[in-house]
């Protein structure tokens, strides 16, 4: 297991942020990390629920047409509850692209795609520009897609917890103690049910596993690895939640002060502290 984990960071530091076969990627970390996830907490349907509307809640404020977006300042569009990143051809970004995988896990589940996006040859996102995708904005295929992703939300919520589920092998392989970032992980999961749990997808969903060497400003990262490694160097006695906001927002404040000016992350900061401040509370 040790082995497989290090030749599959090896692989994860020499493959391009633009991954178009990733559910085989996600298949491997799952069987991988079978053992070390089998004590994961299992979610009720309810809580399930929960948790995916506070990811559409985080993300789009639940507001359906927010499902289909462009970010100011960004150069992709970001599609369904979890706004997923989605590349034009030959795009390469320092954020993990995430939207074909998306795609091939709805094929997995037996679920039909629009008839137009089934139809493109490559996994390639066909705007080339924002004002491009904003012309479109109300024509009949992003009214398509944008009624396809608010019927399938509860995939995307499957999908999202799954990939939370295969990031643990990542984090150890990624990590210079990786028992006890096991063992930080699992004890999280199990915190304040279902706090925990919900504190791991969402971020995750949210900011990545951290483990993409592309995924940096001046070297640091801010996924989960990054806020996980800060517990593990400043555990105190407070509650496990609250020492986990409090590591998510440190890592973020430290994101944004790394990131390039132009960029202009500090109007974000506000907004991603609130969204992990619901890390230690549940509403």
């Amino acid at each position: 297991m040790k082995r497989f984990l290090q030749l599959f960071t090896e692989h994860l530091s020499k493959t391009p942020v633009k991954i178009n076969c990733g559910m085989v990627l996600v298949c491997l970390l799952l069987n991988a990390c079978a053992l070390s996830t089998s004590t994961l907490p299992t979610l009720s349907r309810e809580d399930s629920s929960w948790i995916g509307e506070r990811i559409f809640a985080n993300e789009c404020n639940l507001k359906t047409a927010c499902l289909t977006s462009w970010n100011t300042g960004e150069d992709f569009p970001s599609l369904g509850i979890g706004h997923f990143i989605w590349y034009r051809e030959n795009q390469r970004e320092v954020f993990v692209e995430s939207f074909p995988q998306l795609l091939d896990f709805y094929e997995s589940q037996g679920v039909a795609l629009p008839a137009w996006m089934a139809q493109l040859e490559q996994r390639n996102s066909p705007w080339q520009t924002r004002e491009e995708f904003l012309g479109d904005f109300e024509s009949p295929r992003i009214q398509e897609l944008r009624t396809f992703l608010d019927d399938t939300r509860h995939v995307q919520v499957s999908f999202i917890i799954r990939r939370m589920h295969a990031s643990l092998p990542a984090l150890m392989a990624a990590s210079a103690h990786p028992q006890a970032m096991e063992r930080l992980f699992l004890e999280i999961s199990r915190s304040e049910t279902p706090l925990g749990m919900y504190a791991l997808i969402d971020y995750v969903n949210f900011k990545g596993e951290g483990t993409a060497v592309a995924e940096r400003y001046r070297g640091e990262g801010w996924g989960l690895l990054q806020v996980l490694e800060y517990i593990l160097a400043n555990r105190d006695a407070s509650p496990l939640m609250a020492q986990f906001t409090k590591a998510a927002s440190e890592v973020l404040t430290r994101r944004v002060a790394n990131s390039p000016p132009e960029r202009g992350e500090q109007r974000w900061i506000a907004g991603w502290n609130h969204r992990v401040s619901s890390y230690s509370a549940r509403p």
